[in-house]
């Protein structure tokens, strides 16, 4: 059996981010009040809920993003468009987005963008933020539409 190489988290964030577009939170809140792209929120509930989310945006967890994205899954989010919009996804720091965006352009979004330093950073920006909505159904997680 040949030697295999083993790679760390570091090297295959740095592959993703070699493949993806990195916006600063006031660009990527530009380009979608503009009307250019889609914020997609990949964090968990929990953190939405204790740290609010960015107006506007859609929230696909990171577990079912390439099935919410993927208008062939048959279990697509009819509100993320098709492979030609701007999706620009934003995690909790920064790190998650980048491998979750390269993942997209894999799959043709080649417009996948990601917001660099994550929420934090958009919190630190002092860019505007809302509370997460409560959700009432027992649907399908990351198949509402923007909040």
């Amino acid at each position: 059996m040949p030697d295999r190489v083993v790679r760390g988290v570091d090297d295959l964030v740095a592959d993703a981010r070699s493949r993806i577009e990195r916006l600063a939170p006031d660009e990527a809140w530009q380009a979608a009040s503009a009307g250019r792209a889609l914020i997609v929120d990949i964090r968990s509930d929990d953190d939405r809920r204790r740290d609010g989310i960015v107006p506007g945006s859609l929230h696909v967890p990171r577990t079912v993003l390439e099935w919410r994205v993927d208008p062939a899954s048959g279990w697509s989010n009819p509100h993320v468009g098709n492979r030609d919009r701007r999706l620009v996804l934003i995690c909790s720091h920064g790190e998650s987005s980048s491998l979750a965006a390269a993942a997209l352009v894999e799959m043709g979004f080649e417009r996948a963008a990601d917001v660099s330093g994550g929420f934090e950073a958009w919190l630190a920006s002092d860019l505007p933020t809302a509370p997460a909505p409560q959700r009432e159904d027992d649907g399908l997680p990351g198949m509402a539409g923007p909040e």
